[in-house]
């Protein structure tokens, strides 16, 4: 995907979480769900544990927003300069804070998904 489309896609992420009304979350970080094996779905977590509550779940392809956080102390925005697949590899075995709004009505809320699943968009 070229550079304008992704930064279309990120500003547009970002302005609708903005004004989803959490006055907090002033930018996110755009990744992607990938990996996911056919016909599965990734799980966003209520804390970050395979045990914790499910959310929501969305296939690959799903763009989602991210806050930054992720387990380990890793911040994607501090890693964001490095390469793609440097970025994917220091958040694989880490869990990493989503923002979405899992019934799809305008209520967002934190979430948690395995990095093993996510790649920078």
């Amino acid at each position: 995907m070229n550079t304008f489309l992704k930064t279309a896609v990120a500003l547009t992420v970002a302005t609708t979480a903005m004004f989803a009304g959490n006055a907090h979350a002033a930018a996110f970080a755009a990744w992607q769900v990938t990996d996911v094996p056919f016909g599965d779905t990734l799980n966003i977590r209520k804390y970050p544990s395979n045990g914790s509550q499910k959310q929501a779940a969305y296939p690959n392809g799903t763009v989602l927003q991210m806050t930054g956080k992720c387990t380990g102390g890793v911040d994607l925005f501090a890693i964001s300069h490095l390469p793609e697949w440097k970025q994917a590899q220091r958040v694989r075995y880490r869990w990493c804070q989503v923002w979405h709004d899992p019934a799809q009505n305008g209520q967002f809320t934190t979430g948690w998904v395995y990095g093993k699943y996510i790649a920078p968009y």
